[in-house]
């Protein structure tokens, strides 16, 4: 299957092609109020990591604020995930539960896409968002104990850059749905997305930003080893659970590394 932007680009105007492929990642990946733009779809992959650089610098204001306000680490680190899915409208959460669902509660490959099209949540989905979501919220605590709240943002990008990863290496596995009509970045736009990820953590963490690189690099390769085995590709399920899955393993690599 052809990269969706692996023709050139034909925009004249380079600033507003820029502002167009900020503003769609944007819409892609968040729920916010956005001017109008043009819709780039794939081709804003390389801005994803930006975005998730964002939404992890919410999660530490967030942070910031809750334990200002004296609230225990828990009861932060839960409004830390609360606020992240407010923001996304829960979307790689919901992508999650599908692929639980459909990896592991079908016997072929028809049946798995259409288990995981299906909106009702079964008990691998429910299984797969506790744990994970558990998982996270005790990173987050450690972390925030630690006052490491600059690894939210490292985590987040990088959660992000490994999405355009995925969807640039493995085709559709439907030929229809969201992650169909978005189509498949092209190799150059998923590494500057990578690039623009790893830059992000360092800058966030420092060198523990290669750890967690590695971290969340290992966890999308696996959930993208699984999905080529057993759907034959990616969906918009599949990133979803590539994003929780990386940034889970990006912070616990963090939370066991920084001081």
């Amino acid at each position: 299957m052809r990269n969706s932007d692996s023709h050139g680009e034909s925009d004249g105007d380079s600033t507003g092609a820029l502002r167009d492929d900020l503003l769609s990642a944007l819409a892609l990946l968040t729920r916010l109020p956005l001017p109008d733009h043009a819709p780039r779809g794939a081709r804003s992959a390389w801005a994803w990591p930006l975005v998730g650089a964002l939404l992890g610098a919410a999660g530490a204001a967030v942070a910031m604020a809750g334990t200002a306000a004296g609230l225990p680490g828990g009861v932060v680190a839960a409004a830390v995930l609360g606020a992240g899915a407010v923001l996304t409208g829960a979307l790689h959460e919901d992508g999650l539960a599908d692929t639980a669902d459909g990896l592991f509660g079908g016997h072929t490959v028809a049946r798995r896409l259409e288990i995981m099209k299906d909106s009702r949540i079964g008990s691998y989905g429910a299984l797969a968002l506790v744990l994970v979501t558990l998982a996270a919220w005790s990173a987050l605590q450690a972390l925030i104990a630690a006052q490491a709240l600059a690894a939210l943002i490292a985590s987040a990008a990088l959660s992000r850059a490994a999405m355009a990863a995925v969807m640039a290496a493995l085709p559709n596995a439907r030929g229809a749905g969201f992650a169909h009509a978005v189509g498949r970045p092209s190799r150059g736009r998923a590494a500057a997305a990578c690039g623009l990820g790893l830059g992000v953590a360092l800058l966030s963490v420092g060198g523990a930003g290669l750890g967690m690189a590695a971290a969340a690099g290992a966890a999308a390769l696996a959930v993208a080893l699984m999905a080529r085995a057993r759907l034959g590709g990616q969906t918009g399920d599949i990133l979803g659970a590539t994003q929780q899955f990386g940034a889970l393993a990006a912070l616990c690599a963090a939370a066991a590394t920084l001081p």
